[in-house]
């Protein structure tokens, strides 16, 4: 009865959404999305039984890495476009756009198991996969402290959702818990995968001067990082966290110097690149990593605005970086306290942090082979 009620509620949202789906997908940030995910162009159902992975963006799929790596071949899905990109350097994959609820009961096909990262917690994907699928499994589960409570205002809801879910692998005791009380069953503890990074530099950058990564920036926070930087003394390299700001963050960072852009002076495809430029605009995905590894400083962006809740450390602490944050961390608690030496700070103490900011280094590392042994 439930299940045709949401079902019916669903189509509901649809239909009533249409206007706004249409209109969105001439936005370049939606046009491969919303036209795959809400009308199925070009986005047909799996082809063979395989493990199915479902993830939402880039930082969930790049996660994925160690344990798809230990599969012949896979499905995987995902929500944006960012996260399409990023699944589609798996060789041993075939990816597809997460059709909309409505649609799932019949996109789906038989699996040998459903694998969905963090909280991706959609009632018809679990409640359709449940029936055609071998397993379900919740990876890399949690709750964090900032949006539990409103996870309990609605716990009936997911104790439905769980009631479809196999097995949990959750990321701490806390996480734990809290999933537990929403309704899960057969939780364990396994750590969280994104500890487990083995990344593999595809571009050497050359820099010209010490470098600062100013990382994952979002809306508002390269104006307050930029004026409290000594400009004169670094390189600086600001990444912004989505790829429909480039020309935003572009213009914001001519008004602090001669800006250029890394499209400009690094061609697709170059093994090695000279950093020209002392303020320069990354406006490539997927390339942090390569400037992690030839960074003086990382600056971890989203942690100095209330609205976002930081983002995954781990990436820099694995070249051991010193790393500067903001205390807005309140989504990544527990990715920071597997990496000692961070220091936390207010935007207006960089300039103080940077002159004895000493090397990060990752705490432990998640035993993938547990992971696979359960997945199994």
């Amino acid at each position: 009865m439930f299940t045709a009620f949401y079902y019916i509620f669903s189509l509901f949202i649809y239909f009533i959404s249409l206007p706004f789906l249409i209109i969105l997908s001439f936005k370049s940030k939606y046009k491969k999305s919303i036209p795959a995910r809400f009308f199925l162009y070009k986005n047909p159902p799996f082809c063979e039984k395989r493990y199915w992975f479902h993830s939402c963006s880039l930082g969930e799929t790049r996660a994925l890495r160690p344990v798809i790596e230990q599969f012949e071949k896979v499905n995987i899905s995902v929500i944006t476009n960012t996260g399409f990109e990023e699944a589609k350097k798996y060789k041993n994959a075939d990816v597809r756009f997460l059709p909309y609820e409505i649609f799932l009961p019949f996109w789906v096909k038989p699996c040998n198991t459903l694998i969905v990262m963090e909280a991706e917690l959609w009632y018809m994907l679990f409640y359709t996969a449940k029936r055609k699928c071998s397993k379900t499994v919740l990876l890399n589960a949690r709750i964090s402290e900032k949006s539990y409570p409103k996870y309990l205002k609605f716990k009936w809801f997911y104790k439905k959702i769980f009631q479809n879910i196999d097995l949990v692998l959750a990321q701490s005791e806390t996480d734990r818990q809290r999933l537990v009380s929403l309704g899960a069953k057969n939780v364990e503890v396994v750590g969280n995968i994104k500890t487990y990074f083995n990344p593999s530099i595809t571009t050497r950058y050359i820099k010209t001067k010490p470098l600062i990564v100013v990382a994952s920036t979002h809306e508002n926070e390269e104006k307050l990082i930029l004026e409290n930087l000594p400009l004169n003394e670094y390189q600086v390299v600001v990444v912004p966290r989505h790829p429909e700001r480039f020309e935003e963050v572009y213009k914001i960072l001519n008004n602090y110097g001669s800006a250029v852009r890394i499209s400009d002076i690094c061609k697709n495809g170059e093994k090695e690149c000279k950093l020209d430029g002392d303020l320069i605009l990354m406006d490539k995905m997927g390339e942090l990593v390569n400037l992690y590894a030839v960074a003086d400083i990382v600056i971890l962006g989203g942690s100095f605005v209330d609205n976002v809740g930081g983002h995954n450390p781990v990436e820099a602490a694995y070249f051991n970086k010193p790393i500067i944050s903001g205390k807005y961390i309140f989504n990544q608690k527990a990715l920071y306290s597997e990496v000692d030496g961070i220091v936390i700070c207010d935007v207006d103490e960089i300039t103080d942090q940077l002159k004895n900011i000493q090397n990060t280094t990752i705490r432990n590392r998640t035993d993938i082979k547990k992971i696979i042994s359960l997945i199994l």
